[in-house]
């Protein structure tokens, strides 16, 4: 009965962090289960790591917002044997007794043929048919909720995060920041196509969906897993950056810039971005947006095709009291 109530707390939930928390109180009401866990697993240029997301502690579970880029915690995956077989051989789940009393069972949450969480249940008995089935029943249950709520954060045609997702992301960037000490911070940057009017009315809005396609898999290529990117609707982007310095910001929207400008777009030929950036640590997101937004109407007036940041406008003294349009919302 428990478990029952469990199931339906589970899928009340709509939010991704909830939903996983859920879960894993669903898993420790099971009998014998003595810990659970859910792993992130990230690609990095040094190859694949992973750290606990959320985790038991003091019996209660707790979730961790830091970035695993910067996660001291993190390990390479390649030091969990058992899991690094699970990941590499893309199996539904994997056992392994590490002790006569310590029993794991490892289930990815695979999506477009890659994991990037693993749920982790521990038990002190060995799995049994009846409990593995109960286990991997929950995680089903769970695994087809969460697509749902995948499905409705995502942008139709690009499959990138929508507009409705990004306060969220946007304030678990920048309270990550505020516990972070250094000289780094996140950043915001608003991309947007252009003269992309003038690519649907040469050519049609096929060939226009079919370059914000395209211009979406290059973000895809261009940023990494700690990334978060989002389309605003139209041929406007925003792409949520993680605590780094200002110079290694601009420089990865540079490469993205050129990226998009050196690409060949079937039958449209060149297409080109303008790109305004701004740090996303102290102000609300309204504002942060705001910023990114003046820092990107600035490229687009003079030029284009270019990568300008808020703050170094403003200490040049290049921005005025410009008023910026951005869908239903007025910023100045």
């Amino acid at each position: 009965m428990h478990i029952l109530q469990n199931l339906v707390q589970m899928t009340g939930q709509r939010d991704h962090l909830r939903l996983e928390l859920s879960v894993l109180s669903t898993f420790m009401q099971l009998p014998g289960v003595t810990n659970v866990r859910a792993l992130e697993l990230v690609e990095m240029d040094s190859g694949h790591w992973v750290r606990a997301r959320t985790w038991l502690q003091d019996g209660q579970l707790v979730s961790s917002t830091q970035d695993v880029v910067s996660d001291t915690k993190r390990l390479p995956l390649r030091d969990m044997l058992h899991l690094h077989t699970c990941i590499t051989q893309q199996m539904q789940h994997l056992q392994h007794s590490a002790h006569a009393d310590q029993h794991v069972i490892w289930l990815p949450v695979w999506m477009h043929e890659k994991a990037r969480v693993c749920l982790e249940v521990t038990q002190s008995e060995p799995f049994t048919p009846h409990s593995l089935d109960v286990i991997t029943g929950i995680f089903s249950v769970y695994q087809n909720y969460q697509s749902l709520l995948d499905y409705s954060e995502r942008d139709a045609l690009t499959g990138l995060l929508n507009r409705k997702t990004f306060d969220e992301h946007l304030l678990r960037f920048a309270t990550a920041a505020q516990a972070d000490h250094s000289d780094e911070m996140p950043w915001l940057a608003v991309i947007d196509i252009d003269h992309f009017k003038l690519v649907n009315d040469r050519f049609g809005h096929l060939f226009g969906d079919e370059v914000l396609i395209l211009v979406a898999n290059l973000l895809r290529s261009a940023f990494s897993a700690q990334h978060r990117i989002f389309r605003f609707g139209g041929e406007e982007f925003v792409v949520l950056m993680p605590a780094a310095h200002k110079a290694k910001a601009h420089a990865s929207l540079e490469a993205f810039r050129a990226m998009v400008a050196s690409h060949n777009f079937p039958q449209i030929g060149r297409v080109t971005v303008s790109v305004g950036f701004a740090g996303a640590k102290l102000c609300s997101p309204v504002e942060i947006l705001g910023q990114a937004d003046q820092a990107l109407y600035y490229a687009k007036e003079n030029g284009r095709n270019q990568v300008c940041h808020f703050e170094q406008l403003q200490d040049q003294g290049l921005l005025h009291n410009a008023q910026v349009s951005h869908d239903d919302v007025e910023l100045f």
